[in-house]
């Protein structure tokens, strides 16, 4: 027994020793600055994900704004200066942005790849994306998610709400079910037909505990998404991997077929799936469950940031209440109980800097995404001072969070500041500068350039949407004035907006209306 243990830990002492020497990439001449790790495989990865933040400072400070780490297997070629990004979208010719997005979203959502060149389908998705979620299909959205958000608000959650006393909840809690409900009315319909309904009663409250139960197997999933991600099966999560399934289960085409009011994004992805896909009944239903979670996964937090930190700040909350009163006093609509809607439209909400500001603030301090590219074969790089060889296969990528949180581009950059956003005007501010240089890119929570996330301008209005109604209707406050702000979930860096790391307790009632 030891004899065979002597000779299996001496076994994986010479693997790693051989790959020390053998396996690690060599830097070639004009690469950039390579930082290999000691593990084989992982590399750089369990430091990398601790806290990308400080890693990447850290690397920035030691070999400057351009390096290379092995991270999981790939070798990333990390661009820190914030006057290289747009070098980034210039090398169409030699960077592939979809490569890494197809493949992560076949192994995270489980149906077969969306690649066009892979032969399963024909469908341009991106495309799709832009003409459901942009122009004049985006007025659609925001009249639907507006009518859908006052019904969750007042009427869905009608039971906390039956006398003027304060409902005690957490606020990531509140904010999860209510944008998920109404974001999932707005795409996928209801069940019911509220026009003339005998049961609409009944039909409500069955609707409301069936996406309810979606919301659940939707946190089931999105907790272990990370690690999809990084490439691990999701057979080793049960729980995850049924909560999954059952979300198909419940956007299958003849489920879908029985729901009014669907979405165009959801009705015409429902048609090019029948018509330019081989994909099976389930597969077709996995790429619905895509759009839920892109709709939701990112959203639902920015709008709890967006909400605690106007919580906190009481110069913030009353600049917003004010421009929201304005905006409806000049929409000429009036705040009530009595079962009529605010209706703002898309106009409308867009004239609305301070909130753009507060939600711009607040997204800037959560954001973690990261912006990648695949190289389709070796090439040179060529930056604003340097040039680097890049090799087939390696990805180059920003990690925008460094710009954010640099001191030089936002001062005292880890205090929320509501109008940061602002010009002396009180209208949208877009001067930041580095150096003394003008910024082209200075706010990326969405990424940049032809893979800037499609779905974009729906999140902002329907986050304001939300911010609107519950400055008009409620009386909102947190439990403890004094409580601090919760950390970054840094185990999502790179996928968009971080989670809180614990929620925090708020209560609300409704106003004397």
């Amino acid at each position: 027994m030891f004899l065979a243990s002597w000779i299996w830990g001496t076994a994986v002492i010479l693997c790693c020793v051989s790959w020390f020497f053998l396996g690690r990439r060599r830097r070639r001449q004009g690469e950039p600055p390579l930082e290999n790790g000691f593990l084989p495989y992982l590399g750089c990865a369990l430091k990398f994900g601790a806290n990308p933040l400080e890693f990447l400072k850290e690397k920035q400070k030691k070999h400057g704004h351009t390096f290379t780490c092995h991270v999981a297997g790939k070798y990333i070629h990390f661009l820190t200066d914030p006057f290289s990004y747009h070098a980034l979208m210039r090398q169409g010719k030699h960077l592939d942005w979809k490569k890494f997005h197809f493949a992560t979203s076949a192994k995270a959502f489980g149906h077969g790849s969306i690649d066009p060149a892979e032969g399963n389908t024909t469908e341009n998705f991106h495309q799709t994306f832009i003409r459901t979620l942009q122009g004049n299909a985006l007025d659609a959205l925001i009249e639907a998610m507006m009518e859908n958000l006052q019904y969750v608000m007042l009427q869905s959650r009608v039971p906390k709400l039956q006398s003027n006393t304060w409902v005690t909840e957490g606020l990531y809690t509140f904010c999860c079910q209510v944008m998920f409900e109404s974001g999932f009315l707005t795409l996928f319909g209801k069940e019911f037909n509220s026009n003339n309904d005998k049961n609409l009663s009944s039909k409500q409250e069955t609707e409301r505990a069936h996406i309810l139960n979606a919301l659940e197997n939707f946190k089931e999933f999105d907790k272990i998404f990370p690690a999809l991600v990084a490439g691990l099966p999701i057979h080793l999560f049960k729980s995850a991997h049924s909560a999954r399934e059952k979300l198909g289960e419940a956007l299958l085409h003849k489920n879908l077929l029985k729901r009014d009011n669907l979405s165009e994004l959801v009705t015409l992805r429902m048609f090019l799936n029948d018509t330019l896909s081989t994909f099976d009944d389930m597969e077709k239903a996995k790429t619905h469950v895509a759009v839920l979670w892109a709709s939701q996964a990112n959203t639902i937090p920015a709008t709890f940031w967006t909400l605690f930190h106007l919580l906190k700040s009481p110069e913030a909350m009353r600049a917003a209440t004010k421009e929201v009163q304005s905006v409806l006093e000049s929409a000429e609509e009036s705040v009530s109980l009595d079962g009529k809607h605010i209706s703002l439209n898309r106009k409308q909400l867009d004239n609305m800097p301070i909130l753009d500001s507060i939600i711009k603030e607040a997204m800037r301090l959560s954001s973690a995404s990261m912006t990648f590219r695949v190289a389709k074969e070796d090439f040179t790089l060529h930056l604003e001072n340097d040039s680097y060889n890049i090799r087939k296969d390696d990805v180059v990528a920003l990690y925008p969070q460094l710009l954010h949180f640099d001191p030089e581009i936002y001062a005292d950059p880890l205090t929320f500041k509501y109008d940061r956003f602002l010009n002396e005007k009180g209208e949208e501010k877009t001067d930041f500068y580095r150096n003394g240089r003008k910024l082209k890119h200075y706010y990326m929570p969405f990424g940049t350039g032809i893979a800037k996330c499609p779905g974009r301008l729906f999140a902002v209005h329907e986050i304001k949407q939300f911010l609107a109604l519950i400055l008009s209707y409620f009386e909102i406050e947190l439990v403890d004035s004094n409580v601090k702000c919760p950390a970054l979930d840094q185990s999502r860096a790179g996928l968009g907006i971080l989670q809180p790391s614990n929620d925090v307790d708020f209560r609300y009632r409704l106003k004397c209306l």
